[in-house]
């Protein structure tokens, strides 16, 4: 099951990892979003999300798989686009690649709760203004819809045993957590940190070592854990978090043309995938 996970997944980044930046790629970025589209659409209907910045129209792309019990969904997101330049293999065509995987999944036998999967666009941009995440953040709260957790997929495929390997923003985290950057991280605001708990033991059950960090202030005190979708929903009052394998504080090929496929630990993937989706059909 590994090796086949392995492969899809694989099959997956080599059709994501390209340029694709929404302004200055915009082929590419067609090319993706209509890859993701079609993939999603195999297990339900898809629901485009539109919302405009800077003149230009963008979509959120999402599938709304049923779960065995009625409730709040579990929203889990990816970001699609990259920067300009880069293949953007890790950042975040990864975290695009488990999403699928998760539709394919959970599709087939539903988790517990309700889950709403959300291809994202525009998340590169969103430190300058208005992102496909905040643009659907702000819809949820203005109908009022209520989520049982929302998960922002960030980067999930760079893995680097050697000592040192992991660097932190702030000096006290260097002493609580490892100097290797061998883990995947998952980083809530405190009203997920049972959810922190459950889905790290999940991810090391199956091998692949995992950290949690609660943080408070919506990640004001420590500004590097808000860099992605997940903030978003901080900032809206949602129990949100981000799973990551930390970003420019291991992965040296961040948000540059060296960000490919060949850089990438697609069994420390696969193995976040998988622990992941064991957790999910529980939690």
């Amino acid at each position: 099951m590994a090796l086949e996970l392995k492969e899809r997944l694989f099959t997956h980044l080599q059709q994501i990892v390209r340029d694709r930046d929404p302004y200055l790629a915009t082929a590419g970025h067609f090319f993706v979003q209509q890859y993701i589209y079609q993939q999603l659409e195999k297990y339900g209907p898809v629901e485009i999300f539109e919302f405009t910045v800077r003149g230009k129209t963008h979509q959120n792309l999402i599938l709304n798989l049923p779960g065995k019990q009625h409730g709040f969904p579990i929203l889990v997101g990816a970001h699609y686009d990259a920067v300009p330049g880069t293949p953007g293999a890790d950042d975040n065509a990864t975290g695009v690649a488990v999403l699928l995987e998760l539709a394919r999944i959970f599709a087939n036998e539903p988790a517990k709760h309700p889950l709403r999967l959300v291809a994202f666009d525009l998340e590169e941009y969103g430190l300058l203004g208005n992102s496909g995440a905040s643009e659907y953040a702000a819809y949820l709260c203005q109908q009022n819809q209520q989520l049982r957790l929302m998960i922002s997929l960030e980067m999930l495929g760079y893995c680097d045993s050697t000592p040192g390997s992991q660097q932190y923003p702030i000096s006290l985290l260097k002493r609580l957590y490892p100097n290797c950057g061998n883990f995947i991280g998952l980083i809530g605001n405190l009203p997920t940190i049972f959810d922190l708990i459950y889905l790290s033991r999940s991810i090391r059950q199956i091998g692949v070592p995992s950290e949690w960090l609660p943080v408070f202030n919506k990640g004001s005190i420590v500004p590097q854990t808000r860099l992605s979708d997940h903030a978003h929903f901080w900032d809206r009052g949602y129990p949100a978090m981000m799973i990551t394998d930390t970003a420019m504080l291991r992965n040296p090929h961040y948000h540059k043309a060296s960000d490919t496929i060949e850089t990438l630990n697609l069994d420390f993937l696969a193995g976040v995938c998988l622990g992941l989706s064991q957790g999910l059909r529980c939690l």
